[in-house]
């Protein structure tokens, strides 16, 4: 299936859902896959500003800001990832985190 038939699928769920943080965050990772990295972080800062807790947008949205070169945002994004994983018990999520944000640091 194509990238554009996936996003249109998702944003025709989305009608009917329009608050689930999972198709957002679908629909974010189909329009990086497309290239679409402007699109995608509206999307991702639209989704954390409502659903603060869903946090693989953190890992993801911080990748993007490191791909754009923005390593200030990137940091913040990750450290707030890594709060609200330590916050939730999320211990996987959290390493995931805090290695990436170590190799954005040290590397």
């Amino acid at each position: 299936m194509a990238n554009s038939s996936r996003i249109e699928q998702i944003k025709e769920m989305l009608k009917d859902q329009p608050d689930d943080p999972f198709l957002r965050y679908a629909l974010a990772l189909e329009e990086i896959e497309r290239g679409n990295d402007d699109r995608a972080e509206d999307i991702f800062k639209e989704l954390i500003h409502k659903n603060e807790d869903y946090h693989a947008t953190y890992y993801h949205l911080a990748k993007l800001y490191e791909r754009k070169g923005e390593e200030d945002l990137a940091v913040e994004t990750y450290e707030k990832g890594l709060e609200i994983t330590k916050g939730k018990g999320e211990r996987h999520a959290f390493n995931e985190l805090r290695s990436a944000l170590d190799e954005l640091l040290f590397d």
